[in-house]
């Protein structure tokens, strides 16, 4: 009896740890599934998207226009994943404005911020001239191609549905996901306080496809923003939420060169453009007829989770311009011919011909008789 009641007992506690191994398990998958679907970060507000989809934020390009008053914020994504559509949250100090911006914004910014090109020629030959030729006959490999991605349409990036939510009622943003099937995770909601703190408010907006099913993927056409400030600020702190390092381009338009206060936990912001420019096409519609000093910034953050705020401006002590060079060396010739070849031809010829010159002096030169003193008697 008291070998059955012990085995009875055994088997209901192995039972009851299997089903507690179960309930870990259970527990633990779902904990997994909420690390694979988080509210991907990126720098200027945050992407939340349904269960079951993906999405990556690869790359965030802004252009921030501030007059004194008034700041406007131009963003750009490039995105990759399988959600059909996501809801884009941004934090704004005071209430915005919201609509589709020009494609061809960015893109005259950089044109305008890239580098110049400069020709130098140098004399003697490097690796890869002749005589130093590698002896094979191959091509070189081509440069790796640029990875290309796909563009959604700016017609199709409408219709999307824009609300303007108080921070100070938390609420209101659970709300609004909830009515368009997204949850509000609560690592957002956590990294979204400091803004409820401060009476921000939110800008939410739901981005999709014309076509319904489609992936939300590729580069976005920008949004643009307008909102009153007295102290130009560019949001960063929902980057805290990234799991992979993020990278952000910023171009800055303001009446001065502008600096960041701070690196705010990435590393130091690298200047590559500054001057004062007169705004043609898409940026004069952007930034205004007249001139503008445009600081174009770099910044990279290895550790998104040491972001400890968000990037506010301030005027830099000059308006010192800066633009990179970029330059191109080739080796200098005449008619064809590398310079360094005749150079050193004719140096050789001059050197036999003062050798020959010296040689034939030296036979001309008369021979001085030798005569030998006698000895004197001894």
């Amino acid at each position: 009896m008291a070998v059955a009641a012990g085995g009875t007992t055994g088997t209901g506690g192995g039972a009851r740890r299997r089903r507690a191994l179960c309930l870990v398990l259970v527990l633990l998958a779902v904990q997994l599934g909420w690390l694979a679907r988080p509210a991907y970060a990126c720098g200027c507000g945050a992407m939340v998207h349904g269960p079951d989809t993906t999405m990556a934020v690869h790359r965030e390009t802004s252009a921030v226009r501030w007059d004194g008053t008034t700041e406007r914020i131009a963003m750009r994504l490039a995105v990759d994943g399988t959600a059909p559509d996501a809801a884009w949250i941004m934090p704004v100090p005071h209430r915005a404005t919201v609509r589709l911006g020009d494609p061809e914004l960015l893109d005259e910014l950089d044109e305008i911020t890239a580098p110049v090109t400069r020709h130098r020629h140098y004399f003697w030959p490097r690796a890869g001239d002749w005589p130093f030729e590698p002896d094979f006959d191959g091509a070189t490999a081509p440069p790796p191609a640029e990875a290309s991605v796909g563009v959604v349409d700016r017609e199709r990036l409408g219709p999307f549905d824009v609300a303007r939510l108080t921070a100070d009622d938390p609420d209101a943003l659970r709300g609004w996901l909830t009515a368009h099937g997204y949850r509000l995770p609560p690592a957002l909601a956590t990294a979204l306080r400091p803004y409820v703190d401060r009476h921000w408010e939110y800008v939410a907006v739901r981005l999709a496809p014309a076509d319904h099913g489609t992936p939300l993927t590729g580069t976005l056409d920008p949004l643009l923003l307008s909102f009153a400030t007295e102290r130009p600020v560019y949001p960063m702190r929902l980057s805290r939420l990234a799991t992979t390092p993020q990278a952000l381009s910023l171009y800055f338009l303001a009446p001065h060169r502008m600096e960041p206060r701070s690196a705010i936990g990435g590393a130091p912001p690298h200047v590559v453009y500054a001057g004062r420019i007169q705004p043609q096409d898409a940026v004069r519609d952007f930034a205004g007829p007249a001139p503008a000093f445009l600081t174009a910034l770099d910044q990279n953050f290895p550790r998104p989770q040491h972001i400890n705020g968000d990037h506010e401006f301030r005027r830099a002590t000059a308006d010192t311009p800066y633009q990179r060079v970029r330059y191109t060396d080739t080796l200098l010739e005449v008619g064809g011919i590398p310079l360094w070849i005749p150079t050193v031809g004719a140096a050789l010829l001059l050197l036999m011909a003062t050798a020959a010159l010296t040689a034939g002096r030296l036979r001309r030169r008369p021979t001085v008789p030798y005569f030998r003193t006698p000895a004197p008697p001894a």
